[in-house]
């Protein structure tokens, strides 16, 4: 019986597998699906044969642009409409209302192209150059506006992150567009980007960590020429590049705390009320006083500050003339002249007696007679 089950099961297993998928009105295998010379990541130039008839209705497109560059527009406005002219889009500025407007025409082919000029208009009120905004009318080139002004909120530290991203004298910057093959222009809270969409996907993502604070662009760009070396290598091209790439752990650093305020004692009372000029004059009795004896009152506090100052110059006038003070001797120094005054006085006392002895002794040998000497003898 346990047999007989199992082949029915099989044999509903097979009659699954060989039940043909339901496929749509127009999934339907196509020739070239399985065709290797097809490549098709490539975007192929649009051919006005596509679309003969032109387009059914007018769309329309139109930004502002800041005031400091109307000048700017407005003295490169024939080479934008000739260059739209080409693709059969009509162009117009507005200088009363600040703005910038495109729209289809009925010599317009490419259903696309309106939408590649709306990036035109934004990319020129952005500040970038004429000549490298209608490069953004080509298949190949596609465009990135990246809002910046709402990820930092205090403004120090956001320009000092936008400074970060330029680099000294815009050297990062300029390392970034090598390395991703993009333009990139940092202006005001935004930044603007034309290239391709995997180089643009990578400037999105080294613009926000960079404004977040998580990793330097130094050390992105690092990132990013090693693996435009090992792209080089046909051989790891299947296998995983994490063992090549450096990582970078974010460092901790100790910031100085800002020095807490003591709490004062909670009362219920407010403040006193601080005292107006009225007051205080009130309080001295200036404010009874009439005009003359003010004026009286303010020249005797003029004199009494000028006689202060006078004597102050006068003094320091006077320190000029005093001598200076001389310099005491060390207490080693003093010991040392005390001891060499004593042994002085001793030898001058000796010397003193040594000579009232000699001088009694030549007064004595004066005065002795011979004969009596030797008649006593």
């Amino acid at each position: 019986m346990a047999e007989a089950e199992e082949e029915k099961l099989n044999h509903e297993n097979q009659n699954l597998d060989k039940k043909p998928r339901h496929r749509g009105k127009h999934d339907k295998p196509k020739p070239w699906d399985d065709d290797p010379n097809i490549d098709r990541w490539t975007i192929e130039k649009f051919d006005p044969a596509w679309n003969p008839t032109g387009m059914l209705e007018v769309s329309t497109f139109s930004t502002l642009f800041p005031q400091y560059r109307e000048k700017y527009l407005q003295d490169s406005w024939p080479r934008i409409e000739s260059a739209l002219k080409q693709y059969g889009v009509a162009c117009k500025l507005n200088l009363v209302e600040g703005s910038m407007t495109v729209s289809t025409t009925r010599k317009t082919r490419d259903p696309y192209i309106v939408v590649k000029a709306r990036d035109l208009i934004k990319l020129l009120s952005r500040s970038v150059p004429a000549p490298q905004a209608i490069k953004i009318l080509e298949d190949e080139v596609q465009c990135d506006i990246i809002k910046i002004g709402n990820l930092v909120r205090n403004k120090a530290r956001f320009v000092k992150r936008r400074q970060r991203l330029l680099g000294p004298n815009s050297s990062t910057l300029k390392a970034m567009e090598i390395l991703l093959d993009c333009y990139i222009l940092v202006q005001g809270s935004t930044v603007a980007a034309m290239g391709s969409f995997k180089g643009l996907k990578q400037v999105r993502r080294v613009v926000e960590e960079c404004l977040r604070n998580e990793i330097h662009p130094v050390y992105q760009i690092k990132n990013l020429m090693m693996r435009k070396e090992l792209a080089k290598d046909p051989a790891l091209a299947t296998e995983s590049w994490a063992r090549f790439l450096p990582t970078f752990r974010k460092k901790n650093v100790q910031q100085i705390k800002p020095k807490s305020k003591e709490k004062k004692a909670y009362t219920p009372f407010p403040p006193a009320q601080t005292p107006s000029k009225v007051d205080k004059q009130l309080e001295s009795g200036e404010y009874f006083m009439n005009d003359q004896k003010k004026a009286d009152k303010k020249w005797q506090e003029k004199q009494e500050k000028q006689s202060e100052k006078s004597a102050e110059k006068k003094r320091m006038r006077d320190a000029s003339f005093l001598p200076p003070e001389e310099p005491t001797q060390n207490s080693n120094n003093s010991n040392k002249s005390e001891e060499g005054k004593k042994d002085i006085t001793e030898l001058t006392q000796s010397l003193k007696s040594k000579t009232k002895e000699l001088k009694k002794q030549k007064k004595t040998q004066e005065k002795v007679n011979a004969e009596e000497y030797i008649a006593v003898a």
